[in-house]
């Protein structure tokens, strides 16, 4: 029987941002497991003393392919 190796591949800030890449990575076949502490975790999100930090695993052998879709989302930065 195979096991699942996961790793992490980031932390954000607030169940939202994590369910938002959730969903991109899913889309493209990828794995995703999120992890949060469980104070303040769907009623009333907690952003004290990282308690609103979620951690986005995904499957060992999709860390790659997740890297580089996530290096894709990021805003171009806006030189003035």
């Amino acid at each position: 029987m195979l096991k699942l190796s996961w790793e992490l591949l980031l932390e954000v800030q607030g169940r939202l941002e994590a369910e938002l890449i959730k969903s991109m990575l899913e889309a493209s076949g990828i794995q995703v497991e999120l992890f949060q502490e469980a104070v303040g975790h769907h009623v009333y999100p907690v952003m004290v003393d990282g308690l609103g930090r979620v951690q986005v695993f995904v499957a060992k052998e999709d860390l790659s392919a997740a890297r580089h879709i996530i290096a894709q989302m990021q805003p171009p930065t806006v030189i003035e």
